[in-house]
């Protein structure tokens, strides 16, 4: 319902609230995209905590054990990311189809200063569950180039029991950047199209919550870069290696054969989470330092759409990490090289038969002639 002026001409703040109510009432009405989005995360990682287990009870005297208990604890860090943020979106369209048509949109937006219990819990797992998977990527890169770059010192140091307080002391670090705003640094609010919860960093931002998005996206960023850093030096170590091996026994092709596998995997998981997360780190960080600086008010409705682009292809990250695992073990890998050399094998011989076809008829012609 529209409200109009002394002049029956709406205003350009009516109209835009007119707006951004009809289209989270469509969205409000369309929870199916969230609820598939769901029930395939939770499926694939399922899938992928499936494998690690039978890998890990396989490998659990070995080297390997150690990447095998960081990679299910990232699997399982993505499964709970995805159930319990994806369980209070769709309430949240629940709760909003149910009620009246008549509700107001400052009632489905939520009050900014003054959040619910819900939007605090949201906005904290969407910030813990955010950086826990970067965090974890960032400590697997670290393992394995310590493992390939000093094997010696690596198993002097790394050991299962501290690998599990590694695990904590990451799980700790996301949790206290998550309670920050418990603490009076920044503030979670409801975001467009008010269906999830996050950093106020479109509307209202203060210094302590562009303070708030510069930590979450430092941290998060610095994760990033040092897992690019540390899969870059194992990627050049593995390489130099197996430049210089010329005969290698077999206990050693094995164990440089498990170090390549673990580091493809990992550059696999970090450029998921680069393509995934970077979008909505960068986003937020832009839109925040705009908005303190009186520069948004013209874009407020393209950053806007620039978040929910971004959370969209961050809850992709938690569908794809499990595949990126499940398709780049070995067993796979060789599957697919059999059958790439098959196919290749296949047409060389369909070419080199029409070729010996065509020369032959070309001879029978010629001794044809001859003959004539």
């Amino acid at each position: 319902m529209q409200h109009y002026n002394s002049n029956q001409t709406p205003t350009v703040q009516e109209t835009e609230v007119e707006a951004v109510s009809s289209n989270a009432t469509g969205s409000a009405n369309n929870p199916i995209a969230a609820g598939i989005s769901m029930t395939l995360g939770i499926l694939f990682n399922v899938v992928a905590l499936i494998i690690l287990a039978k890998a890990y009870s396989r490998y659990r005297r070995r080297s390997k054990a150690t990447f095998l208990l960081l990679a299910s604890s990232l699997i399982a860090t993505d499964l709970a990311g995805h159930v319990i943020p994806g369980a209070l979106v769709l309430r949240r369209y629940s709760v909003h189809t149910q009620g009246s048509t008549d509700d107001s949109v400052s009632t489905f937006r939520g009050d900014p200063e003054n959040p619910d219990a819900s939007c605090l819990f949201g906005g904290g797992c969407m910030v813990f569950f955010g950086l826990c998977p970067l965090f974890l990527g960032c400590a697997m890169a670290a393992e394995r180039c310590l493992g390939v770059t000093k094997p010696l010192l690596h198993a002097r140091l790394v050991t299962t029991a501290r690998t599990k307080m590694a695990l904590a002391l990451i799980w700790l670090l996301a949790l206290c950047v998550a309670l920050l705003p418990y603490f009076s640094l920044g503030a979670y609010t409801y975001q467009y199209p008010w269906t999830w919860c996050f950093i106020r960093v479109v509307e209202g931002t203060r210094d302590t919550d562009l303070a708030f998005v510069m930590v979450f996206s430092g941290l998060a960023l610095s994760s990033l870069a040092s897992a690019f850093v540390c899969n870059t030096i194992s990627g050049i170590t593995l390489v130099r290696a197996r430049l210089k091996k010329k005969k290698p026994c077999s206990q050693r092709s094995s164990a440089g054969s498990q170090d390549t596998e673990m580091v493809v995997q990992l550059v696999g998981i970090m450029v998921t989470s680069c393509i995934c997360w970077s979008p909505l780190l960068v986003f937020a960080l832009m839109s925040a330092t705009k908005l303190y600086s009186g520069m948004l008010d013209s874009d407020r409705d393209t950053f806007r759409g620039l978040m929910v682009t971004g959370v969209r292809m961050a809850t992709c990250n938690q569908i794809l990490d499990p595949w990126v695992y499940i398709l780049l073990r070995r067993a796979v890998l060789r599957k697919i090289y059999r059958i790439t050399k098959r196919r290749a094998s296949f047409k060389g011989s369909t070419f080199r038969s029409a070729r010996w076809d065509i020369s032959s008829f070309q001879t029978s012609e010629k001794s044809s002639v001859n003959n004539i």
